[in-house]
């Protein structure tokens, strides 16, 4: 061991008479322990809010959407999506057609974000497919193309039918109940949204358009009846309780597109080449379309969180400069404790920078030793905190039901070398009083 460090070490294992110097010493320590690890949780908490709405995003949604800038649809959408799926860097594209819709069961009604899209396609940019907890998406897949007499909804026609009941209970009217049940489109809702509607796998919604159509006596809404035929639970609250999906034809023949899709959704390679992605697709389609990515359509949101990671850096790290005032105090109350036998060490000839060095180290010391114990506190309540999700959140407020923690080494390393600097800039001013001490001054009564 270094003649430094040795006396450093000794320092700090104070007698009977300097225990108040040790007291202030152990409180140091506490001070940069407990920075440190609210450093640590607070940005895993940050980390973790992070990864987890982006993996939810981006995993729920496609990483870049095309659409119309006149919002008329797009026509001869199958040639345009073969040819767009073929640029670089694109894994995967899908037609889509999103509309806002009411959708109600008795008395409830909840609004809603109809997607219509084409199953196979739709699992290869986006997982909320793959969220299903009840029932099943087969029932989603085209299995023949619709009759021309099927082309508007039954409950068009005639709207009573949607709350009508068979007359009697006879086997045949049954029957036919099921038969018809069974001939209606299908939809998958989120799970928030089928709690709210009291709807589960084989209830009937009646789903409402605002696309109508002019009759003589005024607009009038489309609508049709749809069998639910699955719930998914994505965990993320926006989906959950206001998204529903059905077959591409389906929603095609409800808003009267025909065979128009409204946006055409990719998959590409890396998710922070998105923007560049988005632009290169756009001047492919040509004039007349735009593009969006999810670093556009989230771009409030990780703002917002790069905002809350700065001030956690500001507010937490002032609990490490009030460990390092501490240090500061500690350290020169140990020099005017510690004056005569600095003289005798001097006297001895021990050199000036030595001196400072005795104290310098001390100071790390105390940083090191707070650190360490600051980040194994940190680290251990960041991993219970997200393995065991220890604290429960609102999911209508926050979007998601827990908090999650996500520690990363390199925030780590950060912490621990502001930790260790702001301790080690704490000792430059009692070490350079203690290597002005003259050691005559200091003896001369002794």
């Amino acid at each position: 061991m270094r003649f430094e460090l040795f006396i450093a070490t000794r320092y700090l294992r104070a007698k009977r008479r300097q225990a108040f110097i040790g007291i202030i010493t152990g409180i140091s320590i506490v001070g940069v322990a407990a920075g440190v690890a609210s450093l640590i949780v607070a940005l895993a908490i940050n980390n973790g809010f992070r990864q987890d709405l982006q993996e939810r995003l981006i995993g729920s949604t496609s990483h870049i959407s095309l659409l119309r800038v006149a919002d008329d649809g797009i026509k001869e959408w199958p040639v345009l999506l073969d040819r767009l799926s073929k640029q670089p860097h694109v894994v995967a594209a899908a037609p889509a057609i999103f509309e806002q819709v009411l959708i109600s069961r008795g008395p409830r009604a909840r609004g809603a974000v109809l997607k219509g899209m084409i199953p196979a396609d739709e699992r290869k940019v986006g997982d909320l497919l793959n969220t299903i907890k009840e029932g099943s998406a087969a029932a989603l897949e085209e299995t023949s193309p619709p009759s021309e007499n099927s082309s508007e909804p039954e409950t068009q026609k005639n709207p009573a039918a949607s709350n009508s009941t068979p007359a009697d209970d006879s086997p045949d009217s049954l029957a036919g109940v099921h038969a018809r049940v069974a001939a209606m489109p299908p939809i998958i809702l989120g799970k928030d949204m089928a709690d709210n509607l009291g709807a589960t796998v084989g209830s009937v919604v009646l789903v409402t358009s605002p696309q109508g159509e002019l009759t003589p006596f005024g607009m009038v809404p489309k609508y049709s009846r749809f069998r639910v035929v699955g719930i998914f639970n994505s965990g993320f609250f926006d989906y959950d309780s206001s998204w529903a999906f059905t077959r591409l034809s389906d929603a095609q023949r409800l808003f009267g597109l025909g065979d128009l899709i409204s946006v055409i959704e990719f998959k590409v390679d890396d998710i922070d080449k998105a923007d560049v992605v988005s632009r290169q697709l756009e001047d492919a389609a040509g004039k007349g379309f735009m593009t969006t990515n999810w670093k556009e359509q989230n771009q409030a949101l990780f703002h917002a969180l790069n905002m809350e990671r700065l001030v956690t850096y500001i507010t937490v790290g002032l609990i490490v400069f009030v460990a390092a005032l501490n240090i500061l105090i500690s350290l020169i109350m140990m020099v005017m404790e510690k004056t005569k036998d600095i003289a005798v060490l001097i006297s001895m000839g021990t050199r000036t920078s030595q001196v400072r060095k005795i104290f310098i180290a001390q100071g790390v010391l105390i940083g090191v030793i707070g650190t360490a114990i600051g980040l194994f506190l940190g680290y251990a309540i960041s991993y219970a905190g997200g393995h065991y999700h220890m604290i429960s959140l609102s999911p209508e407020v926050y979007s998601i039901d827990y908090v999650p923690f996500a520690p990363r080494l390199k925030d780590g390393l950060w912490v621990v070398l502001v930790s260790v600097g702001v301790s080690f800039i704490a000792t430059l001013y009692p070490s350079w009083s203690a290597g002005r001490t003259l050691p005559a001054e200091a003896l001369r009564y002794e």
